[in-house]
């Protein structure tokens, strides 16, 4: 047989395995129209319903709310400067965050989608606008996924399975939880993504793609990409006991072992990202323990109806339409009564296991999370839809199901009506929606009798409109009312504006790294460095190191998200302690609103400090009095820069006496409420164990008298720690400066995640660097080969002998090595599977030629 007639051949073969059993004529077609409509339609009412709600981009509201505008819009930021070449950092190291942060880790967990590499289409000031069409582009892309996979699990009419997949994208948990965490979204793009590797797996189709769409669902989103992996193993599992295909025992099995092999070679070629975010998280400052409280069913009911919103109940709305015929599956009898058992056994499981703890932690890695409890709830949804194809796909379920599926959802509404969760639009649009729904249903049925007159004809499209009609309608109400009540009840910060662009542009101005760095100071919203730039300890993400996070709060830095985000501290003493060489101030010039940008007029401020890497004695002197957050930045700094006075409590009034002109500290990280000096302004703190640690704060300067006296107005009670006044002595401050700096680095170099530093000839003692040491730290002295790094009061150290005057340090997250390992082990099988599947084929083209 020529060469070329034997490639022809194959080519056939190849074609025959792709192509599934049954009349399937033109399904190629139909599936990218029904996908094309699902990604126009869910486009559409995605940005009708934040117009509808007033919100940025179609709106002058901010949409960014709680994490939104504190990590997923600056990361985005920084992404975008990084991809564009215009960051200190590399892929391992981000030079901005937490005075030195695992980046790789955070690339993990925020930015690996490929989704996300449209920032760098967008100019620097419209990142919000930027992370908008990030957002929109992962919702429309889910619907147009579930619905290319409603016609490959079952063939039926392609507009009805685009509105079906619309109703996935644009269920209850997009609005209230994914159109907010856009990482979450790739989870709602990757189960039906999934769903289709299963059943490439289950009829012997794409070994070589399937595991490569696992691989990327795994690398855009792991955690979500788990959730989505365990109910696409749910729609496998009904499949493989339902679908004419695998009828014995022997093909259940094969395509079992195939979806098997399929994922775990995905999940390996992703492992170069999984295996450093996991690692990042056993290093991560760990959260308290939750346990888990099911919602009241009430409240669950509630969450399939339009307009609701809750974080701690389970986001079920799919649109009233799409839900009823969801409903009508376990008394359709058009459809087989196997696949009505199982589907419909696998919805009510899948429900369940959503309320019971052990099934609760299987959905969540063995870990309950902080905050939303039911992040999995898009799988529900999903497999809602799937029954609700199944029962519409042969055409409209007939009266009795149709009747029954009713009842069903009458009960549903009636047993919900006493949730805290409705909302005073619910009940209208769901009897809109309902109202339409029974009239296109009846017009459908209608339109289904024989002998059809030409004015009868047009009654199926005037059904579809107002099916349309009642699930776009919903869906746009429902988005608005969302967005609407999030704003109202949770933390939001301003659209980005002149007040960003005012401190971006001192930074870029004042930036002299790594002779020192720039704090960009506060700016609204948090993860400044990120947005504006800059090198400060500002930083918020799942992954910020525990080492980071308990080093800076001792020294009296402040924290919120339970010790996640540690946030800038103007101190002069820590400022020489990490080379803050340049401070940012900002002067808000009206208060800040959510329906405009914030302005404000913003300085830069340079002063004289130690370099990045500085030499400490060893063995280390006496610590000073006390382990207060004055004590220990003395410690850290060498010398006594501060008068401790053991002040007097009278009531809510302080009492000490500190040298005149030296400048009062107060420190209190549980203390909320407002202290000042006698005289002076009152200062803010906002303590709040264990979620927020306050910072410390300058009251103002000791007069004449050397008296000191601060009055207290605590809310609730005022829980002080034993040394809660220190008294800057400047002078004092500034020798140990010029000692650090005489002694210190006569130069240092950074590259993306490297710094060498050159010491004065004959240094003893420690190095120091001015960065948290994190796990992936390794120095060396001189020519000796890198090592993990030491610690001096929780930063990186290299032990010093006098015979080398050169330091070098170089950051490797955590599981890069062993990650790239499973990552290349993976791929080897993967071509092995790709040849053995080719060598398979051939071998049939031989035995059809011989034959």
């Amino acid at each position: 047989m020529p060469p070329a007639a034997a490639e022809t051949v194959l080519d056939e073969v190849e074609g025959e395995e792709d192509a599934s059993p049954g009349p399937r004529a033109g399904a190629p077609a139909r599936g990218a129209r029904a996908a094309g409509a699902a990604a126009l339609l869910t486009a559409v009412l995605f940005c009708l319903a934040t117009a509808l709600s007033r919100s940025h981009p179609f709106g002058p509201v901010t949409r960014n709310i709680v994490d939104l505008g504190q990590q997923y819009l600056p990361y985005h930021a920084y992404w975008r400067s990084f991809l564009l070449g215009e960051t200190h950092g590399d892929a391992f190291l981000n030079w901005n965050s937490g005075f030195g942060s695992n980046f790789l880790g955070d690339i993990g967990t925020y930015l690996s989608s490929p989704v996300d590499l449209l920032v760098v289409l967008f100019p620097a000031d419209r990142i919000e606008l930027a992370l908008y069409v990030v957002t929109a582009v992962k919702i429309t892309a889910a619907g147009a996924a579930m619905a290319a996979l409603l016609l490959r699990l079952r063939p039926g009419p392609w507009p009805v399975a685009a509105l079906l997949g619309t109703a996935y994208a644009l269920s209850g948990w997009t609005f209230n939880f994914g159109s907010t965490v856009p990482m979450w979204l790739d989870g709602l793009v990757a189960f039906p993504l999934l769903c289709l590797v299963g059943e490439w797996a289950r009829t012997a189709r794409r070994p070589v793609l399937g595991p490569l769409v696992v691989a990327l669902a795994w690398t855009a989103n792991f955690y979500t990409a788990y959730m989505a992996t365990l109910g696409a193993a749910v729609v496998l599992a009904v499949r493989l006991l339902t679908a004419e295909e695998t009828a014995t025992l022997r093909q259940r099995l094969a395509g079992a072992l195939r979806a098997t092999r399929g994922v775990l070679i995905g999940v390996g070629l992703a492992a170069p990202l999984v295996v450093v975010v996991f690692l990042g998280t056993k290093t991560a400052d760990p959260t308290p323990e939750v346990t888990f409280a099911p919602a009241a069913w009430t409240d669950v009911l509630a969450r399939f109806l339009p307009a609701t919103a809750s974080t701690s109940s389970p986001a079920l709305f799919i649109g009233t339409p799409a839900l009823l015929l969801a409903l009508t599956l376990p008394f359709n009898r058009a459809v087989a009564p196997r696949v009505r058992a199982a589907l419909t056994a696998a919805v009510v499981l899948v429900a369940l296991s959503l309320q019971w703890e052990p099934t609760h932690l299987l959905w969540h890695a063995g870990a309950s999370p902080n905050g939303v409890p039911y992040r999995q709830a898009f799988v529900l949804c999903g497999l809602l839809l799937v029954a609700a194809w199944f029962s519409v796909a042969g055409g409209v379920p007939r009266p009795a199901a149709l009747l029954a599926g009713g009842a069903l959802l009458g009960a549903l509404a009636w047993a919900a009506r006493g949730s805290a969760d409705i909302d005073r639009w619910t009940f209208p649009a769901f009897g809109a929606a309902v109202l339409l729904a029974l009239v296109a249903a009846l017009l459908a049925l209608a339109a289904a009798r024989e002998n059809l007159t030409g004015a009868v004809r047009a009654l199926p499209l005037l059904a579809a409109v107002l099916l349309v009609a009642a699930q776009a309608g919903e869906a746009a109400v429902t988005g608005k009312r969302i967005e609407e009540r999030q704003r109202d009840k949770v933390a939001w910060s301003p659209r980005t504006g002149p007040w960003h662009e005012a401190a971006a542009r001192e930074a870029a101005r004042a930036d002299a790294w790594p002779r020192h760095r720039t704090d960009p100071g506060e700016v609204p919203g948090g993860n400044d460095p990120l947005l504006v730039g800059g090198q400060g300890a500002e930083y918020y993400s799942s992954l910020t190191s525990e080492v980071t996070s308990r080093t800076l709060i001792s020294l009296g830095f402040g924290s919120y998200a339970k010790g996640r985000h540690p946030v800038t501290l103007d101190n002069p003493v820590t400022d020489a302690l990490f080379s803050v060489g340049t401070r940012i101030r900002s002067r808000p010039a009206e208060p800040v609103r959510k329906d405009a940008p914030p302005r404000a007029a913003v300085t830069a401020t340079t002063v004289p400090v130690p370099p990045l890497v500085t030499v400490r004695p060893s063995p280390r002197p006496a610590g000073p009095r006390g382990d207060s957050a004055f004590a220990r930045q003395e410690r850290l700094l060498g010398a006594s820069v501060y008068e401790l006075p053991a002040p007097r409590r009278t009531g809510d009034t302080l009492t000490a006496r500190c040298p005149a002109g030296s400048h009062v500290w107060f420190w209190a990280p549980e203390y909320r409420g407002t202290a000042a000096l006698d005289g002076g302004e009152p200062v803010r703190f906002d303590g709040k164990p264990p979620a927020v640690s306050a910072a410390m704060g300058t009251l103002g300067t000791v007069p004449d008298s050397g008296e000191v006296r601060i009055a207290l107005d605590p809310e609730g009670r005022a829980r002080l720690p034993r040394q809660p006044v220190g008294c800057l002595v400047r002078a004092r401050l500034d020798s140990a400066v010029d000692r650090l700096t005489a002694t210190g680095a006569t130069r240092v170099r950074t590259t993306g995640h490297t710094v060498t530093a050159e010491l004065p000839p004959g240094s003893t003692g420690v190095a120091v660097l001015a960065v948290p040491r994190i796990s992936g730290w390794r120095c060396a002295a001189g020519d000796a080969d890198l090592r993990p790094a030491r610690a001096y009061e929780g930063l990186v150290a290299v032990p010093l002998d006098g015979r080398t005057d050169t330091v070098h340090c170089s950051f490797r997250p955590p599981g890069v090595k062993l990650g790239g390992a499973v990552g290349a082990a993976a791929l080897l099988a993967l071509v092995a599977t790709g040849l053995l599947h080719r060598g398979r084929a051939r071998g049939r083209i031989r035995g059809r030629t011989h034959g």
